[in-house]
């Protein structure tokens, strides 16, 4: 392209970018493809009937794994969902079709379902293992476009994910039915999610390397200080001690101890401030006498996720950690969530 139409294409695209009228070619035919989709998956709504309780049935009764496949953008699309059911308390995994017929077949089991996704109900690849699903006695799930396709009519469960027409402008590639065919995915594993009684905490154990799963597997006993790190003082310390054990632990505060090593209470740095404000001299002064009563304490076996929101409640940086008789077991601060990633 010459330099003088490389600058009138330049213009064009300039001028629709900042048309008063808040449209383009561009923009038109992206809201044509994100309506048509969209009614797409609104139909799907009204198809739902028997056959999808009967796949949620067979997959709940699975003893095995739900063996996902599909050809093609199909295959694509059976991957995310068999990565979905997965990761939402149903195992599952992706078996190409046309690497099953050479030996990867063998990966399925009678005690397994397969959902098995072709639009047309009649990709080669796929309709090829309908004589072996049925000698295994595997029950099958067909996802398609059409229910009386090959697949639709072999199947014990037909997912209609039909669409009238495709967003393409030829009608060609496929996009409105490989988005339905996702959405349809979700709607199953997310139907059988509820069934299972599947909680945040299950999802968090398949996904301990997230900041979802350190929110809800990390507890406060994996992130606080104990031992020689726990900062504590005695009851009828001088307030001097405490200030010097604040100052060697650099966690902000200090456990106060009765004689038979519960928590009394706690000082701390705001505690400081407000002793400073108060008290003119500091050396006649024990930690009894300013420090903050009874103190907020968490048990070491808590989430950490419940010491975040009960420091932020406080509008506090540390936490004393007691066992279930009162005796302080660990000191927690902020900075130790922060950097665990619970925060």
């Amino acid at each position: 392209m010459s330099e003088t139409a490389q600058q009138a294409t330049i213009s064009v695209m300039t001028d629709e970018t900042h048309s008063p009228a808040g449209t383009s070619p561009l923009r038109d035919s992206a809201r044509r493809t994100l309506e048509l989709e969209q009614q797409a998956i609104a139909a799907l709504c009204e198809r739902l009937d028997a056959h999808f309780d009967r796949a949620c049935e067979l997959i709940l009764a699975c003893r095995g794994r739900v063996i996902v496949t599909g050809m093609g953008k199909s295959g694509h699309v059976a991957g995310k969902i068999a990565a979905t059911l997965a990761s939402t308390g149903t195992p599952a995994f992706f078996v190409h079709p046309g690497e099953a017929s050479h030996g990867d077949l063998g990966m399925i089991t009678p005690g397994d379902v397969v959902l098995a996704l072709s639009n047309s109900g009649e990709t080669a690849e796929v309709t090829a293992l309908l004589p072996l699903l049925k000698r295994l006695g595997t029950p099958l799930i067909s996802m398609t476009g059409r229910s009386g396709s090959t697949l639709g009519r072999h199947a014990d469960a037909h997912l209609d994910a039909g669409v009238e027409r495709e967003a393409c402008p030829l009608d060609l590639a496929p996009t409105s039915s490989t988005t339905a065919a996702l959405a349809l995915g979700d709607a199953l594993a997310v139907a059988l999610l509820e069934s299972r009684g599947f909680t945040a905490e299950d999802f968090a154990r398949s996904h301990p390397g997230g900041s979802l799963g350190k929110r809800l597997l990390l507890k406060v006993s994996d992130l606080m200080h104990q031992g020689n790190r726990l900062p504590q003082v005695s009851l009828g310390s001088p307030l001097r001690d405490a200030l010097l054990e604040i100052t060697r632990q650099g966690l902000g505060f200090t456990c106060v101890t009765d004689e038979d090593g519960r928590l009394a209470g706690v000082y701390t740095d705001g505690d400081l401030r407000r002793t400073l404000d108060q008290h003119g001299d500091l050396h006649a002064l024990r930690v009894d006498d300013v420090m903050t009563v009874p103190g907020k304490r968490i048990a070491p076996d808590t989430l950490a996720a419940e010491a975040v929101r009960l420091m932020e409640d406080n509008r506090i940086t540390a936490l004393a950690v007691v066992d279930p008789d009162g005796r302080p077991v660990g000191a927690l601060h902020m900075h130790d969530l922060l950097a665990s990633g619970v925060i």
